[in-house]
């Protein structure tokens, strides 16, 4: 059973979802219903919302306004690296950390339908489906081959809740696919919502369209050959480019594989990624002309990546200036060691260990 690194539940406040240590016994990590022999999947951490939030469309606020309470009920006990990162270290040893893109988390507001529309629209195959009632979420994990070595989605459904504001910062989804106009009359034949009409790209590249999914996801369709992972990248807006590239270059070991400026769409982008972005997901980052902040709504949650030292990219992460929302340690119960940080820009990542993912997986 793979790990769901992300708390699905949205109707109650953050505290009362994760009580502290003293209350009744229940772990500061988890909910009083979760029992280790259940090995439920946990966590969207960092995502819970109150109802009233969810209806005003208003962002969850971040999780280190609720510091206190991570540091103090939720963390188990912590691990230590074997070694104090330096700038010079830090660069060697992420460098060789094994470090790839797992998945990616949101929330929709019909899973089935969200389902039958990626398998029968977008090609994809249901990887596993659960329902957990007592904590009033369903979630399913869906992509083109196994998690062991392909990129996923996890998508989420709160109990109840059947719309969520994806915001402005999010941008879109990328998959390849052999034939874009067959993949678009598909959408149409469905229901399914056409952006952008297929069509060759502005810079001369291969035939693309846009098409939103049931929840107003959108998702970029590049027509190409067949290839081992499909999934081909995230787009999250940022409002400082260069700042970023830095930071995933430096603290998140990802290599700049492209950056082109669009002046006629007054936007330019970096793709980042841990490999060929024709054999791996990578990220995508689009700087729009003048715009420094976004709203980043409550459907969108995080990317989740492997590493072989949680321990160790945390010290990383604090080393070249990003923001630790989660201190590195493991899961009480099934004890997968995870961490999670944000970026500049405030958009969220979950490190998990790569040897806890893949028995996880089993």
């Amino acid at each position: 059973m793979a790990l769901q690194i992300f708390s699905p539940k949205i109707q109650q406040p953050l505290k009362s979802i994760f009580p502290s240590s003293t209350n009744n016994g229940c772990s500061g990590f988890v909910p009083c219903a979760y029992s280790s022999s259940r090995r439920l999947a946990l966590f969207q951490l960092g995502t819970a919302i109150t109802q009233s939030q969810l209806f005003n469309g208003k962002a969850p606020e971040p999780l280190n306004t609720e510091g206190e309470v991570i540091e103090n009920g939720m963390i188990a006990e912590l691990g230590q690296s074997d070694i104090a990162l330096n700038d010079e270290n830090a660069s060697e040893w992420i460098k060789k950390d094994k470090r790839r893109m797992l998945h990616v988390v949101y929330r929709v507001g019909n899973l089935d339908k969200t389902i039958k529309f990626y398998r029968e629209c977008l090609g994809m195959k249901l990887l596993r489906k659960r329902d957990i009632p007592e904590e009033g979420y369903s979630n399913a994990f869906l992509g083109y081959g196994p998690e062991e070595s392909n990129f996923a989605v996890e998508l989420t459904y709160n109990y109840g809740v059947d719309k969520y504001d994806i915001g402005t910062g999010f941008g879109h989804f990328g998959i390849a696919v052999e034939d874009v106009a067959k993949i678009v009359d598909l959408v149409k034949e469905k229901g399914g919502k056409i952006v952008q009409e297929p069509g060759p790209s502005k810079d001369g590249g291969p035939v693309i369209a846009l098409v939103e999914d049931p929840d107003g996801y959108k998702f970029e369709l590049l027509e190409r050959g067949p290839t081992l992972e499909p999934y081909r990248q995230v787009m999250l807006r940022v409002g400082d480019l260069d700042q970023s590239i830095n930071f995933y270059k430096k603290a998140f070991g990802m290599e700049l594989l492209r950056k082109r400026d669009y002046p006629d769409n007054k936007n330019t982008i970096a793709i980042m990624g841990y490999g060929p972005e024709d054999k791996t997901a990578v990220l995508e980052l689009t700087y729009i002309y003048g715009v420094k902040s976004y709203d980043k709504g409550n459907g969108y949650a995080q990317i989740a990546v492997g590493t072989n030292d949680v321990y160790k990219t945390a010290e990383a992460i604090k080393l070249y200036g990003g923001e630790v929302v989660l201190e590195p340690g493991p899961l009480p119960g099934i004890n997968t060691k995870i961490m999670a940080c944000v970026d500049p820009d405030g958009w969220k990542t979950v490190f998990v260990d790569n040897a806890d993912f893949m028995k996880e997986l089993e």
